[in-house]
């Protein structure tokens, strides 16, 4: 069957609805946390572990999809992850366990996994290199639609239809990509029956990835300065909606609000790159976001904030966090010439798995407070500062962004 033929401004507009698949998955059911827990007979704070076992699923897919988007092509793999998306998304609204939906969140990530994976990839295929980071910088802001409406969508769903149409729109929501997939969307990239899926070459690649002492050192540093953002998330529901006892529409309009902070930092950075160097930009982001971390931390204890000072001090940190990460993935990759696509799977995975097990431990506190997410949010920042300053001087020769005139990679 033929297909018309697409244009760029299709192609960037499928990429980003692929590409805010997951973010999507994780913020349109947080408003709904009250509701689920009720329908489960739990806590709210029992029902973030579900947002951390989809980081698990997230984490586990960069690794796994890579060589498989390589041997069978771009659509084949996006095909089956997404189906399986789907049906997981329908899973979860049979859920009457926590348990249950943590395992079908899991799922759900898995799947949805390859089309954040294969949309990055894409952008290569269907675009020449020199366009590579304006493409890039046009779907981060296709991206910056889903803090922005998928919390108030979910509020106002869970509110007026139940928690369970909040699944059933993600469903629908991949049902289409797989439409658009179909029909307007060409193979990008031929299948390569020379890429090997045996595991010990693949570790091998990881290994080597591994090895580099920047890499290591900014990956490391990054995942941990980035977790911070994954356990607000988590917390958030807790914070606003149990602390402060907002509405789930309201939360809505905060998170949104909030989000602000972490997106237009990313597009700040790209005015600060034409000054000051990417090393220079992460290390001032660390130093303001850690002080102000350890202040939320001390002052949450003894009481000293109200809304109002508590959504400062998250604007702050999120707009520090929007400079960090950027800076860090792009001095962590920069060293390879080769072996591109497992270091930026590794990026990925220990991006992802840092941030999964940090927003864990809110659910394992099963606290109705926000001590834990001032602790856990403090804690992340000053680890990834410790790696920053002792893993730097492990360097012998650090290689920096500029040097090779690349851009830092936004995630």
């Amino acid at each position: 069957m033929s297909h018309p033929a697409p244009n760029r401004v299709l192609i960037i507009l499928i990429l980003g609805a692929l590409s805010t698949i997951s973010p999507f998955a994780i913020d349109m059911y947080l408003p709904a946390f009250p509701e689920i827990a009720a329908a489960l007979h739990t806590s709210t704070a029992k029902i973030s572990l579900s947002i951390a076992s989809y980081f698990a699923g997230l984490a586990a897919g960069q690794l796994i999809y890579g060589p498989l988007l390589d041997r069978f092509g771009r659509k084949r793999p996006l095909y089956a992850g997404l189906i399986l998306f789907i049906v997981a998304s329908l899973l979860c609204m049979r859920a009457q366990t926590v348990e249950w939906l943590a395992a079908m969140r899991f799922l759900q990530a898995f799947g949805g996994c390859v089309a954040q994976v294969a949309g990055m990839a894409m952008v290569r295929d269907f675009f020449p290199v020199r366009e590579t980071a304006k493409i890039i910088s046009l779907l981060i802001l296709i991206l910056g639609a889903s803090p922005l409406l998928a919390p108030t969508t979910g509020g106002y769903v869970a509110v007026h239809l139940g928690w369970a149409w909040v699944f059933i729109l993600l469903a629908a929501f991949a049902v289409l990509n797989v439409a658009l997939l179909y029909w307007y969307l060409p193979e990008g990239h031929q299948p390569d029956k020379t890429v090997s899926l045996h595991p010990l070459p693949i570790f091998r690649n990881y290994l080597e990835v591994l090895r580099e002492p920047q890499f290591i050192t900014y990956s490391l540093s990054g995942a941990f300065a980035f977790a911070g953002l994954l356990v607000y998330v988590a917390g958030s529901p807790i914070i606003f909606m149990e602390v402060f006892h907002v509405s789930a529409q309201t939360f809505g309009f905060i998170f949104a609000g909030l989000a602000v902070g972490f997106i237009g930092s990313n597009q700040v950075n790209v005015l600060l790159l034409r000054k000051y160097s990417s090393e220079q930009i992460y290390r001032a982001s660390l130093l303001v976001v850690c002080p102000v971390a350890l202040l939320f931390l001390v002052g949450t204890h003894f009481g000293w904030f109200g809304l109002d000072l508590t959504l400062v001090l998250l604007f702050i940190s999120l707009s520090c966090l929007g400079l960090a990460y950027p800076n860090a993935a792009a001095l962590a990759l920069v060293p390879f010439d080769h072996n591109i696509g497992s270091a930026s799977a590794m990026l990925g995975f220990l991006q992802i798995g840092v941030s999964g097990l940090a927003s864990a431990s809110i659910g394992i506190f099963d606290s109705h407070d926000m001590q834990p997410v001032t602790i856990v949010l403090a804690a992340t920042s000053w680890i990834g500062l410790a790696i920053f300053v002792i893993g730097k001087r492990r360097i012998p020769n650090v290689r920096y962004v500029e040097e090779k005139g690349a851009v830092p990679l936004v995630h």
